[in-house]
Formats: structure tokens, sequence, C-alpha cells
């Protein structure tokens, strides 16, 4: 079947990402793997039954005992018919072990044996189990293993319904010409076409910039080196120069005007941010083209440009903790978040799996705690995770940024007018930090020095609690109780400043996490038992969480910053409705936090605003619109998480900030914004989850073209229909917005800073009166089709008009340079 077999092509790519290729090229352990999906849900249950198949390629007879095969997945199971054979037993979180008992017969060299397994429902590639590798005598290091995945027999008939739900989805779509379209995105304010032309011409391009705006022409100059065949000169005189770039006051921090007419182009600001954005626009005014090759000339057709934003915080959330990406890739990414305007990259560099910066004076974080291969202990590093496996020399599993790395990238983000808001993830979520201090505790002690072994120590040795994260680990959360807590923290803090300030790089606040600490912690600890006894405020265990963030607070406000976090830091544990749950506590409310708010699903609909009506700062950060790392749509070959359901292109842009229940599927309303609330809700962030992000395309594939919605939402002003909830006005607009993406953005994207590897989108496909009949969301993307139930190449015939509805039709859509979508095959 050629769609299985293209599904497993792209899933070898990811395994060979995740895994040590070295391990994986010659399979040295001889032994194969098949993993077939049965039914999923089976019959009666919220499970998934697959098939485990293991196959012996070795001349040798693999014995009943002395070897496991570990592995990463969420919840699974031997099932019971097999489960005197052989057992799935979880080691820590994501990280499991198959083994032989009792029941287990050798399996002969050629045979093979087939193992009934009970999973957690999986709906899509990214639930697959990965990162096999075998552990024995002769490879205790372990060895990854290959794995070929049979889905579900089911999965092609649905992508024949999902193909029908997208064509109708596209039906809406008109195709705009070029010249009716916005000049950049995002939508500028106002803007006025004219008839006027200018020829940015290499050979005697010059730019002048008023002393304020040095940085910025200096930067523009470097631009467009890209483009042009020579550089632009920098002169002194503004009357001779072809790009003007003019201080002027009275426009918005980051507002600009442009011009372009027949005497050049003109960039009014008051602020250098201003200045950069009009740069940011002017770049956008270049043909799509122009980032493929260098020409001799550029001709701009004549606009006038109004522009300034509609929120200060515009925002992507890079998680490199889970995953690694190297730091050009990071580079790359500030480039596309430049051009599109926005202004804050949050770095998630510290989670369970992973702590990916060196701070001075604590080498343990990155010697253990930037380091992912096959342990039981997490003593030199730690286990593996997202299908890591166990070569310590994975690139995604393991890799910090050294210190000279991150000074790099701030000054790198500081250049582009981004600020870098670095996350420190706390009391939760930080198992990779406390394994290192673990570590630095056990050299410190082997020396005899206690007091430099417990100095920065973050768990009560003495703990007996018991708890399990959403994640499944059992051994995450910072004991808050413990006075070397806050030592540690303080350490990483003052690094923090000390980097941001070498470089030069502005740092106004720090997050501190504060999500998903789960019930059971710190119950039963001697350090909290002693401090609850001292401290009469602390009545129960969930009084800690003020304790831990009044002292950050206090931390932070000490050397002039605030505290971020996700919406947890503004929030308390009560019983509600018989219920334990996360209600709004007003505690913090004055002190300048700043929650991004995650959280929209069921009850907490309206949780934004209730945090913002109760005086928090709020950064939208809806699950439902804005998690990136979430997948396109419900096709099992899409890559990508579901908890907080699916996220198109379109959930960004049709989201309203001001009435967010105007933006989801349902008919969901909640409380209101106030006119505090309105003032509190300082920006949107979109965060990109690392999960299954195993490699730069991977990331550029989950990020584009979403990416563009945000940044519609986050500068441009609401849009018409955002009030009057008219299906004609949405329609139009979301018309706009796409033909803008496929004619301008994405062809701009194949070539920007090197080309980014962004979603080509499958076709529409419906069958009517025995023809089928094709549609894209991208106008002016190709559909081209084979019918011989081939896979369509750039060669393939174009799809014009409807074909008979035969069996074996395939149909894929192109871009302008070649570069084809996952194919839709019609059975």
């Amino acid at each position: 079947m050629m769609y299985r077999n293209l599904f497993l092509a792209l899933f070898v790519l990811v395994e060979m990402s995740a895994c040590s290729t070295r391990n994986m090229g010659d399979n040295g352990a001889g032994i194969s793997l098949q993993w077939e999906i049965l039914a999923s849900p089976y019959p009666g249950t919220d499970e998934t039954h697959s098939t485990l198949t293991i196959t012996n390629n070795t001349a040798d007879t693999l014995a009943a005992t002395g070897w496991s095969i570990y592995f990463n997945t969420g919840v699974a199971r031997v099932a019971d018919t097999d489960s005197a054979v052989a057992g799935i037993e979880m080691i820590n979180g994501d990280f499991f072990r198959f083994y032989p008992r009792e029941g287990w017969q050798s399996l002969a060299p050629g045979a093979t044996v087939a193992i009934n397994v009970m999973s957690r429902m999986l709906r899509n590639i990214t639930d697959i189990p990965r990162g096999f590798y075998l552990v024995s005598d002769n490879h205790p290091a372990g060895v990854s293993l290959p794995m070929e995945v049979v889905p579900f027999a089911q999965a092609d008939s649905l992508e024949i319904v999902l193909a029908a739900q997208v064509y109708e989805q596209n039906v809406h779509i008109a195709d705009i010409p070029l010249a009716q379209l916005p000049p950049v995105l995002p939508t500028p304010v106002s803007y006025t076409y004219t008839t006027d032309s200018f020829t940015l011409t290499a050979s005697e391009l010059t730019i002048y910039a008023d002393s304020a705006f040095a940085n910025e022409a200096a930067f523009l100059q470097d631009e467009l080196a890209r483009v042009l065949t020579r550089a632009p000169r920098l002169v002194d005189d503004p009357l001779v120069a072809s790009i003007v770039l003019r201080r002027q006051e009275g426009i918005h921090p980051e507002g600009y005007r442009l011009l372009v007419d027949t005497g050049g182009v003109v960039i009014e600001a008051t602020t250098p941010a201003g200045a950069f954005y009009g740069i940011q626009s002017l770049k956008g005014l270049l043909p799509p083209s122009a980032w493929a090759n260098q020409v001799a000339a550029i001709t701009l057709h004549g606009v006038t440009i109004t522009d300034e934003p509609r929120f200060s915080h515009r925002a992507v959330m890079l998680d490199i903790a889970r995953n690694f990406q190297t730091k050009e890739q990071v580079m790359k990414i500030l480039d596309l978040l430049a051009l599109y305007k926005v202004n804050v990259m949050h770095f998630h560099f510290s989670e369970d799996e992973a702590w990916r910066l060196e701070i001075r004076g604590l080498p343990e974080l990155t010697e253990v705690g930037a380091r992912r291969g096959h342990t039981l202990d997490d003593t030199e590093w730690l286990m593996p995770s997202y299908g890591s496996g166990p070569d310590v020399a994975n690139v995604t599993g393991s890799g910090f940024y050294t210190r000279a790395d991150y000074i790099e990238l701030l000054r790198y983000a500081t250049k582009r007018h981004i600020r870098v808001i670095p996350e420190i993830e706390t009391p939760g979520h930080a198992r990779a930090a406390i394994k290192s201090m673990d570590a630095r505790y056990r050299a410190f002690m082997a020396k005899g020095d206690t007091a430099a072994a417990t100095q920065y120590l973050l768990r009560d040795l003495n703990d007996q609690s018991e708890y399990r994260s959403i994640q499944n680990w059992d051994d995450n959360i910072i004991n808050v109780a413990l006075p070397s807590a806050y030592v540690f923290l303080e350490k990483v803090v003052d690094e923090l400043i000390a980097m941001h300030k070498e470089a030069g790089a502005p740092l106004q606040t720090i997050h501190f996490g504060g999500d998903e600490v789960p019930d059971g912690v710190w119950e039963k600890s001697p350090a909290v038992h002693q401090l609850m006894a001292a401290e009469s405020d602390i009545a129960h265990v969930d009084d800690l969480w003020h304790y831990f963030f009044g002292r950050v607070n206090d931390l932070l406000q000490s050397r002039g910053l605030y505290l971020s976090g996700w919406e947890e830091i503004g929030m308390k544990k009560a019983v509600v409705d018989g219920r334990r749950k996360m209600v709004v506590e007003p505690r913090f409310a004055d002190e300048n936090f700043h929650t991004d708010v995650w959280n929209n699903l069921g009850d907490n609909t309206d949780l934004a605003y209730r945090l913002a009506n109760a005086g928090y700062r709020v950064v939208l950060t809806n699950v439902t619109n804005f998690y990136i790392d979430l997948a396109y749509n419900s096709s099992f070959y899409e890559p990508g998480q579901y908890w907080g359901g699916y996220v198109d292109v379109g959930k960004p842009f049709r989201f309203v900030p001001y009435n967010q229940y105007r933006g989801l599927d349902t008919e969901t309303t909640g409380e209101q914004l106030t006119g505090i609330g309105r003032a509190n809700i300082v920006g949107l962030q979109a965060p990109l989850w690392s999960e299954i992000i195993t490699s730069p395309e991977r990331m550029e594939y989950l990020l584009l073209p979403k990416l563009y919605g945000l940044a519609e939402r986050a500068w441009a002003a609401d849009p018409a229909w955002a009030e009057s909830k008219a299906a004609e006005l949405y329609a139009a607009d979301w018309s706009r917005f796409l033909n803008t993406v496929a004619k301008r953005e994405l062809p701009r994207a194949s070539h920007y800073a090197g080309g980014f590897a962004y979603r080509i989108p499958t076709a529409g496909v419906v069958e009517q009166s025995g023809k089928l009949h094709a549609n894209v969301q991208l106008p002016g993307f190709a559909i081209r089709y084979t019918v011989d139930g081939s896979e369509p190449t750039e060669q393939s015939t174009r799809y014009t008009e409807p074909v008979a509805a035969t069996g074996g039709v395939a149909f894929r859509v192109f871009d302008g340079n070649g570069r084809g979508g996952r194919t839709v095959f019609w059975r």
C-alpha cells in the first residue's frame, strides 16, 4: 500500500534522527522489530491493541534470559494473553523496559515471535513507541533496533474522509490577485498603493540614517547585500541617499511610516525599534524570489504605509530542552521571527529531560543534565526520553549552549529587537537540575566536603513522598523547603543576569515555570515538616506554593526584575463543588506577575480573563489556538500532538484576543474582560514544544505556516469580523490572508535565511457523480495527480478539472519550487 510505504519512510527518518545513527546503520544486534496496530481503540476500551513482533536475524539463538529491550512511550503493558511470556515495566517517565518472562522460548535464528501489547490510544504517528534498543551481555551499552510500523487498517480510509472535509473547508477560499493584497504581513494599520516605483540598483544604492538609527542602517545594509550583487553604501547626506532612515517624534514606540516613490525610500520612526520594523516591511516589499539569488536591481512598487503594533508582547516559545536544536538553527528561527515583527523569544532551556545552558560554577548541569543515554540510575547522564536511544552522542537527546553560545544568541536577538526571556522550570519539570545537583552531591561527599555537597541540593534526601507528574516522573519536583534550593536559584539567576549584561541584551524578567506540580509532593518530607513547624503561615503543603513564589519574587525584585510564569503562579489549589482544582489566588495580583495562560479547556475556557480581571498581567497562550506543536489535523500520518486539539494555520488567525470565545469551534462563553482586565492583556504567545521535534525540518514544518497567524493577530488591528462575527467578512479576510501566505510569504520562506521546510497542505478531495474534485488551501499551489496508484511528482499531470473516480488515483500539492506535500490516495 503506497500510503503505508510513505509513512514508513517518514517514520524511519524520524527514528534515525532520534536514535544513534551509528547503531541504526549496522543493526549490530541483528534483531529487528515490527509494531502493528490491530485495533485503535480496542473494542470496549480506550486502549490500543498492537503486536510487537521480534525477528532474530542472526545466526545465534536469542536466549530466554539475559536481555532487555528499552524504549520510550506513554502507558503500555503486555496483554494478559501473553503476560506469562513477556512483560513491560515503566522505569520512569516515558522510559520503559520490555523483558522475557518464564514462558519465553529461546528464539532460533530466523524465527519470530509476536507479543500482544495494550497501550494508551495511538491516534497518530506521534504516539508510536520509539527509540527501541537492546541491552544484553554482548551489548551492555545498548544497541538501537530498527522498527517497521504497520498502521491500523482504517488509517487510509479515514484519510479519504478527512480529504473530503478539507475540500469543504477550501471551497470558500477565493483566488485574489496580488495587487489586491496587503503589501506586507502582518497587515499594516493603513496603506495606499501609488503608481510610482523605485528601483534598488546595486551599483548606485545608498543609505542615510539619523544617528539614532545607525545600528539599523548597518543591519539594512547587510540585509540588502544578501539580495543585491553589491552592498549599498552608507552616506552622510540624506539628499543624495536612495533610502533614508529619519527620526521623527510622535510615532508609536514600535511604529513607523514607510514611503516608496520615484525619489526612493523613506522610513520614519521615533525609536530604533520602529525603524527596524520599517526595515522589515521594506524587506517584505521585495519580491519573494529576491532571496533565491543576488540580482543587480529590484523594482519596488509605490506605497505609503503607516503602522504600529497592537500588542507590545509578541512571542514565540522555543522548547530546546526536551529535544535540542543547534545555535545556528535558533538563529535561523530568530531571523524568521524578526521578519514578522515577533519581538519576544521565550527560551525554554530547562526541563525534566535536559538542562541546556552552561552555568559557571555548576558544571554538572551540562555534564549530567545535558546528556541522555542508556542508564538506569542517572549518575553520569540522564535516561533516554522521546526516542533519544542509548547513545550519549545523540544530537537531539544531548547538547547544550555554552556561555559564549548564549551570549552570541542574545546579541543576535538584540540586534533584531527581540527580547529573550529565559525560563528556569521550577519547582516542577526540574528533574535534569535535580539529578545534576545529586551528581554534585555525590562528588563532594566522596571528597568529604559536606558543605559543598549540600550547597545546591534540590531534594530532601529523606523525603518519602510519593507522586507521579503528568509525564509520569516520580522524582522531578524541587523541594521548596530546602534553603539550598534558593541558593541554587540565586546562582542561576545571577549568572543569567551576567550573561545578558555582557551581551548588552535587555533582561526585564525571568520565567520560573510553575506548572504541573502533582498532588503528593512534599507530604512526607522532614524538611517540609520542619519548615511548617517554624512558619505559622504554612498550615498545609499547598501553602508551600505561595511560600516558594514569594521567595522567588523577592529574589527577582531585589535585582530589578519581575516574575513571569505559567498561569499557576497566580493560582492555588482548593476544593470547589467537591473537586480539588486550581483557582485564581489574588495574593500576588499587585506584584506585576506576568502569567502565560495556556489552559482554556473545559472549565478553564475563561481562565485568562479571570486572571487578568484579578490584576495579573496576562500573555494569551491559549492551547486551542497557539500551541503550534499540535498536529495540523486528525490524520494518522500527520505529526504532532493532539491533547489540546488540532492547530492548523487558521486557529491562530481567527483568534480574537479581547473576545476569545469568538475564535473557538464551539459556542462557549465565560467571564468577560473588565476594563482592568483588558489593560492587563499584554500580548500573545505561541509555544513550540519539542517532544516530537527531532530535526530542524520537523521544527519548521510545525512552525510554518502557523506562525503567520500569530504574527497577524499580535500586530494587526482587530478585523471587522472580530466584532460582528459576520461569515462573509471573515471569509473575505481569510482569503486575503491565505493568498498573502501562498503568493508571498511561503515563496519567500523557501529561500529566506537558507530556506524553511514549511508544511505543504494535503489536497482536498471529494467524489461527486463519479468524478473526483480536488482543491487546495493555498491559492497558486499546484495539485498534481496520477491514476496508477503511484505517488505524484512534479512532472505528473496538473489537476485542472475533475477526474474519474477509479481506484488508484492519487493527489499531491506542490509549491512553486517543486516541493510536494503528503499524498492523498483515493481507494
